[in-house]
Order: C-alpha cells, then structure tokens, then sequence
C-alpha cells in the first residue's frame, strides 16, 4: 500500500482537487484506492456523495483514528489523506503515517509565504516532500517562478502541473474527475502525468527502503 498525505497550510490551494483526482486516476489505472478525509469541511466526502460510482472509496477520519482505517483498507494500492488547512494535529498525523506529503502549491506570493508552516510539520514528522504546481495559468512564467521559489527553499517540485482548467471545477461539481468528465482535455492529462510521475516517485522510494 502506497501513502499519501496532502498537505497546505492555506485554504484553496488544491488539497481535495488533487486528492480525488490522484484517487480517480489510480482506480482508472487498475489499482484500488481510498481517501481518508481529516478535513472538517468534508469536501472529499462531499465529492464522493455525489458520485453513481462508489469508486475510490472516501472515509471521513479523525487524526486519532488514521492507523486503525490504514488497517481496514489493506487492500487498497494507494491510500490518500486530504488534510485540513488549519489542523496541526491531523496534518502531522497524516504526514506521520505516509510515505510522502505533497505540498500543492498556487504560483502566488500568499501561497509561497504558507510554506513555513508545512515545511515545520514534514520536519517534525521526519516525511518526504514534494510540490505539485496547481492553478498554473495558461500564459506567462509562474510556472518557471514558482518553481524556481520553491527550488530555492529546497523543495522538490514534480515536473508535471495541473493547469488553471474550467474542467476541474465542472468535474467535481458533478461528483466525476476530469478523466470522467472530458477524457481527452488536457486537465485530464495533466491529471494521468501527475499520477504517474507521484507513482514512479513512491516505486522508487519502497526500492530504496528495501534495498532492492
């Protein structure tokens, strides 16, 4: 089982977007996932209700229970925690019991000057980070910028973004994913390319933990 916890110290930064939509893209690949959603709010849950499809299975959990859910989804290949913006505890909880944190990560000055907080959290809980770029408008360099930025706190970006897309928000108003909901758009394959490089990043850490 893979662990994924999503992590933002700001509000809108994409935590649930890309929560479902990693989970989608891993069931759509063969694979069984789940999220456990720390959040207050309960927008993953929220998502979840609105979908014919009871795939990928969406739990709403408090911080204390993590381990004990874990334990229930054994057989599931990826397990996503979409965390609260403002909840310490669940946030270090989720960063604790997964095999990295992903940061998403708005090209803004606002977003950039929350990276503190987070950065303190993965430090305490020992984790792995890596940036996803969400939001990215169509023209200009923030991309570039905002990558840069990063790079200069010593944070790993992934090379693939998620793009600023009207697709996303009429995917999830419908309960569905941007690979349900318009399967060739490019929010769709910016969806497959994060997926897979996040897949590719975790392979390669299980290999190096076993030493195989």
């Amino acid at each position: 089982m893979h662990k994924i916890a999503i992590l933002s110290r700001k509000g809108g930064a994409g935590k649930t977007t890309l929560a479902v939509h990693l989970a989608a893209a891993a069931e759509r690949s063969g694979q069984k996932s789940a999220i456990l959603d720390l959040d207050q709010q309960a927008s993953a849950a929220a998502w979840s209700d609105l979908r014919a499809d009871p795939r990928p299975e969406v739990q709403i959990c408090q911080p204390h229970r993590i381990v004990r859910s874990l334990a229930a989804l054994q057989d599931c290949n990826l397990v996503i925690f979409d965390t609260a913006p403002h909840a310490e505890v669940g946030a270090l909880a989720a960063a604790r019991a997964a095999d990295i944190v992903i940061i998403p990560c708005r090209p803004s000055y606002f977003d950039m000057q929350a990276l503190d907080a987070v950065l303190d959290i993965v430090q305490i809980a020992k984790a792995k980070p890596v940036a996803v770029l969400n939001a990215i408008p169509p023209r200009g360099q923030s991309a570039a910028e905002a990558r840069a930025a990063l790079a200069s706190w010593g944070i790993d970006v992934l090379a693939p973004t998620l793009g600023q897309r009207q697709a996303f928000v009429h995917a999830l108003n419908s309960g569905l994913a941007v690979e349900e909901y318009e399967p060739r758009s490019k929010a769709a394959a910016e969806v497959r390319a994060v997926h897979t490089a996040l897949m590719h990043r975790l392979d390669g850490l299980r290999i190096a933990d076993t030493g195989s």
